[in-house]
């Protein structure tokens, strides 16, 4: 075994300035008290909180200052994430950076969290990296893992750790917990989802392994989660099963078949009859909706 120890940085959010001094702060913290530390991801928007107001281009000032601080402790960086400016398009950014200060990838999140996270555009790219003689490691944001074809693909691509900054302030974080351990069991891999505090989230950031059990779940406070990998877990379970059970992931390669509901052309009757994607409305409210709905599609039915 070669160890490899991931921390997560579980931090307060500000959504009224900038967190970038505070990260450098926690980040100077965590490698004075575990100088074994080989890579450290911070939550989803942790440093300039979840207003796209504070949206900027990179390569950029705060793309600068975390390059510098890979490089000062020599370690693997995932910033979280934070919104990126680029032409009149937003997206929600993470970046990838090495130990020599260079930014190896930039993620955009797949699957904004619509109809909340108003103005942001969804990426198109998955993104995985490879750390040598450790591992392929797959970055993913918030509320792509509750789509599973996400954390599948990552897992096809060769992807044993899933690295998954996120931001969830609201009630269903006990619902996010019970995916989080899914998607580890599953696709057999390591699965790594740091939360924030404040404007960041409620915390209670989980980390599993690829059976799918916790290996640690934080609370609702400042923590730094320190964590050693053991990259056999990944393999041994991939080739022998989940607790010696099942294998999913050789199991889906020799029985893929052709998932007609992704064909891009194929129009899903009952999935249109669910209605625009929209905030939860009042009974009289989604009434008057619809019927501006139908008023509108009215033209198109008489043209047929």
């Amino acid at each position: 075994m070669k160890p490899f120890t991931i921390a997560g940085i579980q931090m307060k959010v500000s959504a009224t300035h900038s967190n970038l001094e505070m990260m450098k702060l926690k980040l100077d913290i965590t490698m004075n008290v575990y100088p074994a530390v080989d890579l450290v991801l911070f939550s989803e928007l942790c440093g300039y909180g979840p207003l796209t107001y504070y949206a900027q281009e990179l390569p950029g000032h705060f793309e600068d200052e975390m390059k510098a601080m890979a490089k000062k402790h020599k370690i693997w960086l995932v910033p979280g994430s934070i919104f990126e400016k680029s032409g009149d398009k937003i997206y929600n950014t993470a970046l990838v950076i090495n130990p020599q200060g260079e930014v190896v990838s930039r993620y955009r999140k797949m699957f904004p969290f619509y109809p909340y996270e108003v103005g942001v555009t969804p990426g198109s790219e998955f993104c995985i990296f490879d750390i040598p003689d450790v591992g392929r490691f797959g970055l993913s944001i918030c509320y792509d893992m509750w789509f599973p074809e996400t954390i599948r693909t990552l897992a096809v691509m060769g992807a044993e750790v899933i690295l998954h900054p996120t931001l969830t302030g609201t009630m269903d974080r006990d619902i996010e917990h019970s995916i989080a351990q899914t998607m580890a069991a599953v696709n057999q891999c390591f699965f790594f989802d740091i939360n924030g505090l404040d404007s960041g989230g409620i915390g209670r950031s989980t980390v599993c392994g690829p059976d799918g059990r916790i290996m640690y779940q934080a609370g609702s406070t400042e923590e730094i989660i320190p964590i050693e990998i053991d990259m056999e877990r990944v393999q041994r379970s991939r080739e022998l099963g989940v607790m010696r059970l099942g294998q999913p992931l050789k199991s889906f390669r020799d029985h893929m078949g052709d998932f007609n509901i992704y064909n891009p052309n194929k129009k899903h009757e009952y999935l249109e009859s669910l209605g625009p994607l929209i905030k939860p409305q009042k009974p009289e409210q989604l009434t008057e909706l619809k019927q501006r709905e139908s008023m509108i599609q009215l033209p198109v039915n008489l043209v047929e």
